[in-house]
């Protein structure tokens, strides 16, 4: 098993820098002494930040390949094979790309090179852009190539993943993607091997961080694809999209967590179209398959986990700048959120969407604050900064910040504001 994923990982990063290679030179944007710059040997790629004027060329060369996500995977893939991944990284921080780009997965084709050239140590270098798409593909390169010796380490390769106090645990969501690969996607032995990795200190929290991500890589089968078209079918059921949460190989402790990457499947078992984006008749039927959930708590991570996808649609899937999502976008979302049928529904919806702007505490909480304050007066509105005053004492220790927050709210919430943050620091 560990030989053929070997196999697999060495073969398709092969392919990926002759095709892009190929298709360089073809355009005319390499020559054959660029090329034979190129080594895979670890010593020969520094880590290295651009300057702007290396970042102009190189967003001026990406304008003149094919826009799709294959060829910019392709182009990034390369530029980190030979100018290093942090640069790529930097690279796609600006890079203009074509609406709906999974820019993730691109973070995650830049990480899978950056564990080649760095091994774990390469977690040094990430950063929480693009959803913690490097950290993710630090544990799963050190998984899908070393293998079991890999969960030895990871929990202490885990807590030097950058960030905040959220950073540790979404490491881990991260490993589940190579986990599930790694099991030959059979979900059962994916979910046995994710609880080795739960402690008590986190109540297991790593474990369910790691079948979270498998749950979300068993929806396109990423990190190989050929495995995944054997298996998908066994798991997957267009007329039950919850069924892996609903399993009995499913832990009762990751469930919450199950439901809330379960969205995907719910979409596609509504009628979205793969590569699309779905429009509000999908919405208003995917809110109809979380009713059936008979657990309030399971049932409202359903809920929003319908949410934490609407914010990034509303943004074309642009996640690199959330923190500057303009109040219309904030707007189209929490109208999506209105599409169900009930207020526990609703709620939930906003809150996740608050989540999934605050991330952990990595974003500036402006824009938190600006989508609670764009809803309309009522209960979920209360809901709204009542839960951003809860995960602000969890995720933000800085009293400066916590005080900025405070100051920004609308009037109505100051006090209450005030009380939970700076009586509490």
């Amino acid at each position: 098993m560990q030989q053929h994923l070997k196999t697999y990982f060495a073969g398709i990063l092969f392919l990926l820098v002759a095709s892009a290679i190929l298709l360089l030179v073809r355009s005319q944007i390499i020559d054959i002494p660029f090329i034979a710059q190129i080594t895979s040997s670890k010593e020969a790629v520094m880590q290295k930040i651009p300057t702007q004027k290396e970042v102009d060329l190189q967003i001026e060369l990406l304008s003149k390949i094919e826009q799709d996500f294959t060829h910019a995977r392709a182009f990034f893939v390369e530029l980190s094979k030979a100018k290093g991944s942090v640069y790529a990284f930097e690279v796609l921080k600006q890079a203009p790309l074509p609406p709906n780009t999974d820019l993730h997965l691109l973070g995650h084709a830049i990480g899978d090179e950056l564990y080649i050239q760095e091994g774990l140590d390469g977690m040094q270098y990430c950063t929480h852009d693009f959803r913690n798409a490097c950290s993710h593909s630090v544990v799963i390169g050190a998984l899908l190539l070393d293998g079991m010796d890999v969960f030895n380490q990871v929990n202490e390769v885990c807590k030097k993943a950058p960030g905040g106090s959220g950073a540790y645990t979404m490491c881990f969501h991260g490993f589940g993607h190579g986990v599930l690969a790694f099991s030959e996607y059979e979900i059962p032995d994916a979910v046995a091997l994710c609880e080795r990795v739960g402690t008590e200190a986190y109540a297991k929290e790593e474990a369910a961080q790691c079948i979270g991500g498998m749950v979300m890589e068993m929806f396109q089968g990423i990190h190989d694809p050929e495995m995944w078209e054997q298996k998908k079918d066994k798991y997957l059921n267009q007329s039950d999209p919850l069924k892996m949460c609903t399993a009995d190989y499913m832990p009762e402790y990751a469930k919450v967590l199950c439901f809330s990457y379960i969205t995907p499947f719910i979409f596609s078992a509504a009628g979205a179209i793969d590569g699309s984006n779905p429009d509000a008749s999908i919405y208003a039927k995917s809110f109809k398959y979380c009713d059936v959930v008979a657990d309030s708590r399971q049932r409202q991570s359903c809920y929003g986990g319908l949410g934490k996808e609407f914010i990034v649609l509303s943004q074309d899937r642009d996640i690199r700048k959330m923190e500057e999502t303009p109040d219309s976008n904030l707007t189209l979302s929490a109208s999506w959120c209105m599409l169900a049928d009930s207020e526990e529904a609703e709620t939930a919806c906003i809150l996740s969407i608050l989540d999934s702007l605050y991330w952990g505490g990595e974003n500036d909480p402006a824009v938190s604050v600006r989508h609670c304050s764009l809803l309309k007066e009522g209960k979920t509105k209360d809901s709204c900064f009542e839960h951003l005053f809860e995960i602000t004492t969890y995720y933000q220790n800085n009293t400066d910040v916590r005080k900025k927050i405070c100051d920004s709210v609308p009037e109505t919430y100051v006090q209450e504001c005030n009380v939970v943050l700076l009586n509490n620091v």
